[in-house]
C-alpha cells in the first residue's frame, strides 16, 4: 500500500509516528510537507515543519514541547542576545541550529530543497519518504490590525511572538501562486492507494500545501481514496490556533465546518472524534462519508488507532 499524506507541523508529525505503527513493513508512506511555516532567521533557512516530522519520526523531538530538539542547549541563543542580534522571540536551540546551518549550507551551494530534506533524513531515517511541498519560497503571511496599523506579518512572528492574540484579517501563502511543487510530489499522489489530511491545520498547514498550483487538482483527480481527520473536537481546536485561521477565511471552527470547506471535491471521507458523532449526518449530507471514532492523541497506540480507522475508512469509500 501506498499512502501520501499531506502534513503540517506537530499535530501532522505525531499522526504519522501512529500511522507508521498501524501499517505493515511492505507498505510506503510518503509525506508532502509545509513549507509556508519556512522563515530566514540569523541568515539560516528554517523549516519548522518538515524538522518537526523529521526530528518526531527520528526520535530527536522534544515530547513535551512537540518541537525543537530533545536535551536542548542554548548557548547560541544567549550570544546572539549578548551581540543584541533578533529576533528575541524565535528561539532556536543549540541542537537545531546545527540541523539549520547544514540546510543552508546546501542550499548555497545549489542543491534544492527536496535534495537537503532528502540528505537530512539520511541522519534521522524517519521511516517515510518527507517531500517538500515545493523547492520554490513560500511563506504564510498574515494580516492583521494592531496598535501599529493594518500590516501583513509573517504567520510566525503572528503565532510564535504574538501568540494569535490580535484577529486574523487574511492568510496569505505568498509566493504559493507561482511555486511549483517539488519533484515527486505530483507523482506520488497520481500513485498513491490512499490519500490522507492528518489533523494538521486546515488553513496554514494543509491549506498552504494545496495552495501550490497543481496540487490541489491532483488530489482532487487521484484515483485513491481521500481521508481527512478532524483538527477540531468539540468546537475548539485540541492545539495550536486553528480556530484563529479558520475565521479568518470565514470557516466556523467545528469539525463539520472544516470537512465542507475542503468539499466533496478533495475528500472522500472524513473521521469526526466521538464528541462531533452529531456532525456525521451533515457531512455526509455534503457528499463525504464520515464516522465518528476518539481522535485524541493521547499516546502512540491510541494515534495508530486513528491511523487504523482512516484506513479502514478509506477502504470503504473505495467500494
Amino acid at each position: 500500500m501506498r499512502i501520501v499524506a499531506l502534513a503540517g507541523g506537530i499535530g501532522g508529525a505525531r499522526f504519522l509516528r501512529g500511522l507508521r505503527e498501524a501499517i505493515g513493513p511492505q507498505d510506503e508512506i510518503t509525506v508532502i510537507g509545509n513549507t509556508g511555516d519556512d522563515i530566514h532567521l540569523f541568515g539560516l533557512k528554517v523549516c519548522p515543519d518538515l524538522d518537526t516530522v523529521m526530528y518526531t519520526l527520528g526520535g530527536g523531538i522534544h515530547e513535551e514541547q512537540g518541537w525543537g530538539r530533545t536535551d536542548e542547549t542554548w548557548s547560541i541563543k544567549a550570544e546572539m542576545k549578548e551581540y543584541g542580534v533578533g529576533p528575541e522571540w524565535f528561539g532556536l536551540g543549540d541542537r537545531d541550529f546545527a540541523t539549520h546551518l547544514v540546510r543552508s549550507q546546501m542550499l548555497t551551494a545549489g542543491y534544492t530543497l527536496s535534495q537537503v530534506t532528502e540528505a537530512l533524513c539520511v541522519r534521522w531515517r524517519p521511516g517515510v519518504r518527507l517531500l517538500p511541498m515545493s523547492d520554490d519560497r513560500v511563506e504564510t503571511h498574515v494580516r492583521i490590525t494592531d496598535d501599529q496599523g493594518t500590516r501583513a506579518i509573517h504567520f510566525q512572528e503572528y503565532w510564535v511572538r504574538l501568540h494569535a492574540a490580535v484577529d486574523a484579517e487574511a492568510i496569505v501563502p505568498v509566493g504559493a501562486d507561482t511555486a511549483k511543487p517539488a519533484p515527486g510530489v505530483l507523482e506520488a499522489i497520481a500513485a498513491a492507494d490512499v490519500i490522507l489530511f492528518p489533523p494538521s491545520n486546515p488553513v496554514v498547514s494543509i491549506g498552504t500545501i494545496l495552495a501550490v498550483p497543481g496540487i490541489r487538482a491532483a488530489v482532487a483527480a487521484a484515483p485513491a481514496p481521500v481521508v481527512g481527520l478532524s483538527p477540531i473536537i468539540g468546537g475548539a481546536p485540541v492545539r495550536g490556533m486553528a480556530d484563529k485561521v479558520l475565521a479568518a477565511v470565514g470557516v466556523e471552527a467545528t469539525a463539520e465546518a472544516v470537512a465542507l470547506n475542503y468539499g466533496s471535491e478533495l475528500l472522500d471521507g472524513w473521521l469526526v472524534d466521538s464528541v462531533d458523532e452529531a456532525a456525521v449526518a451533515a457531512v455526509e449530507a455534503g457528499g463525504i462519508a464520515c464516522r465518528a471514532v476518539p481522535l485524541l492523541m493521547t499516546d502512540v497506540a491510541a494515534t495508530a488507532e486513528m491511523a487504523r480507522a482512516a484506513l479502514a475508512l478509506a477502504e470503504r469509500v473505495r467500494g
